[in-house]
């Protein structure tokens, strides 16, 4: 057998069995590729859906969130519990305990792991929230409801602390910038977002720096300390390419597979998808790197279909979009909001349902909607059509998106 047929025989590889991975699997066999399609996941749990980690998962609504996807009647091959250590891409090959993977086509689907608070390995009651074995070990914690620290006032932070509450415990957040969500939103958009932690109950503190964390109880840098029968650390999330270092894949310094339009990387052969992947935003004019759901089921079709097609054929440039569910609030959000040059208010913030858009150029260029997903639903559209918006018509709560446009 030649070394090509070889090749061919190993097909399409996908490294990280997450929303993204899982969803390339599908994809290359809904869109009609008959290759063999393998697909390795780090952990021994059957595929599962992340948002209902930090909800029905967490509060023990939920068993778990595996993905209802039929591997075998695919002819997806699933090896679970197999982790990826290296890839030599002049071989073809990828390296696992288990011994060397062969593949014709790779995609990289490794998500993002994520940050730890530093001094605080091998404490007890630190919790991170990214797996399901994270939250199998979480559910019992707030079951007892003790008091909770969490150390991030960013999405995860936010979605966190709602279920604390929901749980019955007592919840102090804190962060270390001058507000919430300060590396998403502008100050003026995030300010009554960080009203709603009092308002469920929450001790909320910026401006706030953790030196230590000792079993039972957080110190801060001002020397305040607080009991906490339990720590959980939301303060971001790195890709997880640690891996590809020294392989020849480009990274940023970001640590993102630096992909191009195609989503394919520096490596012939080699595509990257989901969050641990930054792609070209022609529509944008940046380089965009998004840790959400949305691009990770979106992306892997892009992929799908270059793969099949031989030859770069779809360019990836979605307007991105996730919804994060806080202190009984839905919010959603749509664009990318850098280098807009107008902020436009639909309502009134401190009410229960409002939404901010930002405007480049006369065109809509991203939304935010908590609990007006009408708004989010017809803004979408108008960001994907790019067409110019009326800026009094936009600012009038009273009158449908849709007929904003100038």
């Amino acid at each position: 057998m030649s070394e090509q047929t070889d090749k061919n025989q190993s097909g399409v590889v996908i490294v990280g069995a997450g929303m993204a991975g899982v969803q390339t699997a599908v994809a290359l066999r809904e869109q009609g590729f008959t290759g063999p399609v393998t697909l390795l996941g780090a952990e021994p749990h059957q595929p599962y859906d992340r948002p209902p980690l930090s909800k029905a998962v967490l509060l023990g609504k939920a068993e778990d969130s595996a993905f209802d996807v039929d591997f075998e009647g695919l002819g997806i091959e699933l090896r679970l519990g197999t982790e990826v250590t290296g890839l030599r891409a002049a071989e073809h090959e990828l390296d696992t305990e288990a011994g060397p993977v062969p593949y014709e086509t790779l995609v990289l689907a490794t998500g993002a792991e994520p940050l730890t608070l530093p001094g605080t390995e091998g404490v007890p009651g630190v919790h991170l929230l990214r797996t399901l074995d994270d939250a199998a070990r979480l559910r019992p914690v707030l079951a007892a409801a003790p008091s909770v620290v969490v150390v991030g006032a960013g999405w995860i932070g936010a979605e966190f602390a709602t279920a604390a509450r929901e749980a019955g415990c007592a919840v102090t957040v804190v962060e270390a910038a001058d507000r919430v969500l300060a590396g998403a939103l502008p100050e003026e958009v995030a300010a009554p977002m960080g009203r709603w932690y009092a308002e469920a109950g929450a001790e909320l503190i910026t401006g706030a720096k953790v030196a230590g964390v000792e079993e039972g109880r957080v110190l801060l840098a001002d020397g305040r300390a607080f009991p906490a029968g339990a720590v959980v650390v939301g303060i971001g999330a790195r890709p997880a390419t640690g891996w590809l270092a020294g392989t020849g894949v480009e990274l940023g310094p970001d640590g993102s597979v630096t992909a191009d339009a195609y989503l394919r990387t520096s490596v012939r052969g080699v595509y990257a998808v989901g969050d641990c992947a930054s792609f070209p935003s022609g529509r944008y004019g940046t380089r965009l790197l998004v840790h959400h759901w949305d691009n990770a089921l979106q992306g892997p079709r892009a992929v799908a279909a270059n793969i099949l097609a031989g030859e770069p054929e779809q360019v990836y440039d979605p307007v991105p979009y996730f919804w994060s569910e806080q202190f009984g609030r839905f919010v959603q959000y749509a664009g990318h909001h850098g280098g807009a040059d107008e902020l436009l208010w639909r309502g009134d913030p401190g009410g229960a349902a409002w939404s901010v858009c930002w405007v480049r150029g006369g065109a809509l260029v991203a939304v935010l909607a908590v609990g007006r997903p009408r708004d989010l639903a017809q803004g979408r559209k108008l960001i994907e059509t790019g067409v110019a918006v009326d800026p009094a018509k936009v600012s009038d709560p009273a009158v449908p998106l849709k007929s904003a446009v100038a």
